[in-house]
């Protein structure tokens, strides 16, 4: 079965404030919702792992080349929109069904129960089995 990978941004989909202004049942509604769906993917056999991510602000970049003491820094960074939220990994049949599980992580919700469309990027892990791009 392939791998893929699911990846959110942290982009606010159909809402531009930011999570932290959000009313705290919105806030509860919103993650009961990632709670819920990853609760059936582990059941069906079908969630690899799920990790959600710090808030962009905390992330550092690292430069090496190897020899010298890396350089550290907190940017630049993209736009917050282009930053990554969190990821899972998912074991499913198809790319059909990764791709259903993907639009299910983008309608979580948001303020007011609306659906957030948040950006879900869906890429295929590669592995030394299967090699048919």
């Amino acid at each position: 079965m392939p791998k893929f990978l699911l990846m959110v941004n942290h982009d606010g989909g159909e809402f531009e404030q930011p999570m932290d202004e959000w009313a705290p049942d919105d806030i509860t509604a919103h993650f009961d919702y990632y709670e819920a769906l990853t609760k059936e993917l582990v059941e069906s056999g079908e969630m690899v792992q799920f990790t959600g991510l710090a808030d962009p602000r905390l992330a550092r970049i690292v430069r090496s080349d190897g020899a010298s003491a890396p350089v550290l820094t907190d940017g630049p960074f993209p736009e917050s929109k282009e930053v990554l939220a969190g990821f899972n990994v998912i074991d499913v049949d198809s790319e059909a069904r990764a791709l259903e599980i993907a639009a299910r992580i983008s309608a979580v919700p948001g303020p007011g129960g609306v659906p957030t469309r948040q950006p879900v990027e869906v890429r295929r892990v590669m592995n030394d089995i299967a090699f048919d791009l």
